[in-house]
């Protein structure tokens, strides 16, 4: 069996978590590189943590190489504090890392988008989401595979009032939503994860987007 190496960005979150899992616990992948701020506190052989200025991601170049980049980068406006911090997040860290995947002649890119995402969207979340789809596709990476989730579910380490509300919702509302309304149902972090590692696996070229309809039959 050939065997990949991976780079994850956002495995802290609720999705790189899940993915990191996946990962480390699989035959096809012999190291994973993780890039954090502080050490994540988990031991495994495979693991590689790279401690990272995310302000500075050019300069570490050298050391970010691997087969498969996974981007699951991504904040709120509300945990960002301002709509340059999440543009920065957002859109110029995902920027930077296709940049280096090109370099270091990385064979797929793996994004974290959202459902919505338009760089013409007056909705600054929707439009800043859209405009990093766009960028990466235009830096003509030899694969480059974008995910398009609608509401994330899943045990989220930080507090999120509005969030939960909504999941509260969505648990009713989820079983009505059928036929073409199918991919606007909540969806668990965990089967997003198995998606972006069973895409992993299979070859393809060229930018694909997957909706979160598409996400749910690949990752269940």
């Amino acid at each position: 069996m050939t065997q990949n190496t991976a780079l994850i960005a956002g495995a802290t979150g609720l999705v790189g978590s899940a993915l990191l899992e996946l990962l480390l616990n699989s035959d096809a992948y012999s190291q994973v590189t993780v890039l954090t701020r502080r050490p994540l506190k988990r031991s495994h052989p495979k693991l590689k943590e790279v401690e990272i200025n995310f302000d500075e991601l050019e300069n570490y170049t050298d050391q970010l190489r691997a087969d498969v980049f996974f981007c699951c980068l991504g904040t709120t406006m509300k945990k960002a504090g301002s709509k340059e911090k999440f543009y920065k997040v957002d859109y110029e860290y995902p920027q930077e890392l296709g940049k280096i995947a090109k370099t270091n002649g990385a064979g797929q890119f793996h994004l974290i988008s959202a459902m919505g995402a338009n760089a013409n969207s007056s909705i600054f979340y929707n439009r800043v989401k859209g405009e990093i789809e766009a960028t990466l596709a235009n830096m003509q990476l030899p694969s480059l595979q974008i995910y398009r989730p609608a509401l994330l579910t899943g045990d989220r380490k930080e507090h999120r009032t509005g969030e939960k509300i909504s999941i509260t919702l969505f648990k009713v509302v989820d079983p009505l939503l059928v036929g073409g309304l199918k991919k606007y149902r909540s969806i668990p972090a965990a089967t997003v994860a198995k998606a972006m590692y069973k895409t992993s696996r299979g070859p393809f070229g060229g930018v694909k987007i997957l909706e979160s309809d598409q996400l749910h039959e690949i990752g269940e």
